[in-house]
Order: structure tokens, then C-alpha cells, then sequence
């Protein structure tokens, strides 16, 4: 899928009041249950970031567990509906960019990516946005990655999913709890783990040290 018709697409379902159904959705109550609980693991949150807010639905119910929370979303019309959702917050930071280029010297504790990373164009992008999570997690930080599996995602459309991001954050991260979620239908079937960045460690990308 061309990144063209990637933008045209989200912004067709961002024109529905609840798109992707992340509201009334028994599957997506549930994986925004798992993700809310593998981002709690330990305790409340010093500095967060969200990748890819779609309409705000588990921005809303991670901000109150944060006392700095920054999203970013490639669409800054999920952005503006995200903001009118959370707008009793003032700890959130917005910013319309996508994973690959966005850039900043703070460190994050938490980092939650979830349904995001399919919609990259090929495996080198999908790369680069790994690393660059990678380098913006804390030592002792914790990212939760969630997505669609492989299968699922190449009957999308899309180059990859699960199997293939976890993989790579292997490489840098430890892997610390996994869960699956699974719907009625064939599409609602996703892998969520939670990953450690270790204080200290000589592990690196690719196997650099």
C-alpha cells in the first residue's frame, strides 16, 4: 500500500465518529485493557510517549497515569480529535509527525506503539522506526509494542506485522511479558508485549556493541 493511498484511507476512516470501532469494539475494549495494564506495570508514568493516537480512545485512558504524556499520530486530524477528547489534561504534548522522523533529546520511560508500524512501506522503514523508538526509551524504560500478526497484516496489504517488529525489538530490548488478544472474527488476533530497555547492557542493534 502507497503511502498516498495509506493517507487517503486513514482519512476515510477518521471521518466516522468511532473509526475502527475503538469504542464499541468487545476485541479492542479488551487489547486497550492489556495495553493499559502492560504500560502500568510499574506504577504511574514520569514521562510517556504515544505512537499513533488515532481518535484519543487509549490516550484518554492512559493520561490520567502519566504526569508527562507526549503523542504524535502522521494525521493531524487524529490529532485534533484526540485533543478535543483529552482536553481536561494539560500534561499532554501533541505533535503531527510520523515515527521516522520525529526527534527529540528527551528520554521516555514508557513508549506505546500499537497498530502503527504495519502501515510503514517496506522493512527498512520499519527498521528505522525501531531503532529510533530505541534510542528515545530510557535505560530501565519500558516500550509496549502491540500489532496484528504477520498473517493478518500481509492479507491487509501490508509488508509485516507482529512477528517481524518483535523480532527486531528483540535485538535491543528484553522481552518481558507477552499477551494475545483474540475477537470473533479472523482479523481480530494480535500479539502485545511489553519490552525492557536494561540499565546496563552491552546489547545494541543488529549485535553492536
Amino acid at each position: 500500500m502507497g503511502v498516498d493511498n495509506t493517507y487517503q484511507s486513514l482519512e476515510r476512516e477518521l471521518a466516522n465518529d468511532d473509526p475502527w470501532r475503538l469504542d464499541d469494539n468487545p476485541f479492542e475494549r479488551k487489547r486497550h485493557t492489556q495495553l493499559l495494564r502492560l504500560s502500568l506495570s510499574d506504577g504511574a508514568v514520569s514521562n510517556g510517549l504515544e505512537v499513533g493516537c488515532a481518535a484519543g480512545a487509549f490516550t484518554e485512558k492512559l493520561a490520567p497515569h502519566c504526569k508527562r504524556l507526549t503523542v504524535i499520530d502522521v494525521m493531524p486530524r487524529a490529532i485534533g480529535r484526540a485533543v478535543q477528547r483529552t482536553k481536561r489534561w494539560s500534561h499532554i504534548s501533541w505533535a503531527a509527525s510520523d515515527i521516522l522522523q520525529f526527534s527529540t533529546a528527551e528520554l521516555f520511560d514508557l513508549i506505546v506503539v500499537a497498530e502503527v508500524l504495519y502501515y510503514l512501506e517496506d522493512m527498512t522503514q520499519m527498521r528505522i522506526a525501531v531503532d529510533n523508538m530505541v534510542k528515545m526509551l530510557a535505560p530501565g524504560g519500558h516500550l509496549i509494542f502491540g500489532s496484528a500478526r504477520d498473517a493478518t497484516c500481509k492479507r491487509w496489504g501490508h509488508v509485516a506485522g507482529a512477528e517481524t517488529v518483535i523480532a527486531m525489538l528483540t535485538e535491543a530490548l528484553i522481552e518481558v511479558e507477552r499477551a494475545q488478544c483474540q475477537g470473533q472474527s479472523a482479523d481480530e488476533d494480535c500479539l502485545l508485549v511489553r519490552f525492557h530497555n536494561p540499565e546496563h547492557s552491552s546489547v545494541r542493534l543488529n549485535g553492536r556493541a
